[in-house]
């Protein structure tokens, strides 16, 4: 009796976890509609796992300068009020977080939290340090919080133009926020900023397959429902953490 051949194994599946701009901006909708999350928590959200990675990226027992000195951008879009929120809890957890952010929103929870900003004593500069005063002012390192994957406004326009020309040649540690500033949502850009960290929200963007530093993704609040939906296969977070790194 001649037995039949074992059939081959099932591949595994394949773990999607890359989205691409209009997903995002779908699973942002259904988050702020279908389940009811409001605009504010999410931003408070996302901002609070971005100052707890940069935390693990960059202890405070391993920064180099005397003060543990953080410039933060933000841009006008949501992406800069995450950059407020993540300047606010790093100054409780021991940071000194300068915030540069030329361009405010009108948007009254944008306001709400550069008030919280202002009131916590976070410093605002009215304009950007020179690449050479970025050293030389003792910053330890830049969190890029300028051009997120919801903003449609070019990089080269004014000051984003200028302020990405100048964080490009800084030779200090930066961490973005998403994506980094200059870069396509779905396709990494050699114009973009170059970041040492990414912290990616919710779901890593297309663009991130051609990050090569280290990456976190803080996005553990996700319904299943929407993971499943979206065919997400994101990985686990380890313990009660909020982020993991990818």
């Amino acid at each position: 009796i001649n037995n039949p051949s074992p059939p081959p194994p099932t591949p595994p599946p394949v773990q999607r976890t890359l989205i691409l701009k209009l997903e995002a901006a779908a699973i942002e909708t259904e988050l702020l509609t279908d389940y009811c999350f409001g605009r504010q928590q999410l931003v408070e959200t996302w901002g609070h796992a971005c100052a707890i990675a940069i935390a693990r990226a960059f202890p405070l027992s391993s920064l180099s300068k005397k003060q543990p000195t953080v410039l933060v951008v933000c841009g006008p879009e949501q992406n800069g009020a995450v950059g407020l929120v993540c300047a606010r809890h790093l100054h409780i957890f021991g940071y000194e977080p300068t915030i540069f952010y030329p361009k405010r929103s009108s948007h009254p929870l944008h306001q709400d939290f550069t008030v919280q900003c202002e009131k916590m004593d976070i410093p605002f500069l009215s304009y950007l340090p020179t690449e050479v005063q970025l050293i030389n002012d003792a910053y330890n390192l830049v969190i890029d919080a300028i051009l997120g994957p919801e903003t449609d406004l070019s990089p080269e326009k004014e000051p984003y133009g200028s302020i990405l020309l100048t964080l490009k040649q800084v030779k200090i540690p930066m961490a973005s926020v998403d994506i980094p500033s200059g870069w396509d949502v779905e396709e990494a850009n050699a114009d973009g900023l170059r970041p040492e960290v990414l912290i990616s929200l919710t779901a890593p963007k297309k663009c991130a397959a051609a990050f090569t530093g280290r990456h976190f993704l803080a996005g553990r609040f996700l319904p299943y429902d929407i993971q499943k939906k979206y065919e997400l296969n994101l990985p686990q977070y380890p313990g009660t953490d909020c982020l993991t790194q990818l």
